[in-house]
């Protein structure tokens, strides 16, 4: 592409970092935003510096939050005896989405994957541990995407909460194997939350 301002490539370069974006599609952007009220575009760009600048994770799920605590675990409308292991945030967007999980989240920040040189240690584990350790957790539910990094994932944690006394389960398998939690329809991840199921059966059957 050939601009007749640095300014606009410059803003061009900048949108086309983000995923999913081209720069034919970058250049679209910045055009429209041309077009805006200058307040129209501060506002846009001052909230998304904010954003930025005051964005927290929480300090006991490790979900995005406006504070320390966020406002899932804070709830004391929420099954805090009920924890969703999840891989990522967008998870967690996708499951409340279903509207069919009344309890508390906890957000690891990946799978294990050698391959990908991600391990353990990589992962917000031991925080988990700490928690069915330190709380009156009742069920560990894993909700992690069925492919065999998050397989390997709930059997490795599994393997690690096996003196507490906590029921673990898995949600049903009514997602694709290798397909995305965060790209399933709600209705089949509503469902797979609901027929969840032990995952000493799920280990045992390889499935």
């Amino acid at each position: 592409m050939v601009f007749s301002s640095t300014l606009l490539e410059n803003a061009v370069n900048e949108f086309a970092k983000l995923p999913g974006i081209g720069k034919k599609t970058a250049l679209r952007l910045v055009l429209h935003l041309i077009k805006q009220d200058v307040e129209e575009v501060n506002a846009f760009s001052n909230i998304l510096a904010k954003m930025r600048n005051e964005i927290q994770f929480c300090n006991r799920c490790h979900n995005i939050s406006d504070a320390p605590v966020c406002h899932t675990c804070s709830n004391p409308m929420r099954k805090q005896e009920m924890i969703c292991v999840v891989e990522n945030i967008r998870d967690v967007i996708a499951i409340e989405s279903t509207q069919q999980f009344n309890g508390v989240y906890h957000v690891l920040g990946g799978i294990i994957s050698p391959l990908d040189g991600v391990g353990p240690e990589q992962l917000m584990i031991d925080s988990l541990i700490s928690r069915v350790e330190k709380e009156k957790t009742e069920e560990i539910i894993f909700a992690l995407s069925p492919n065999i990094q998050g397989d390997t994932t709930i059997y490795y944690i599994s393997r690690k909460l096996k003196s507490f006394p906590v029921k673990i389960t898995t949600i049903a398998r009514g997602i694709a194997f290798g397909g995305e939690l965060e790209y399933a329809d709600e209705m089949t991840l509503a469902k797979s939350i609901s027929n969840r199921i032990p995952v000493e059966n799920f280990i045992v059957s390889g499935n």
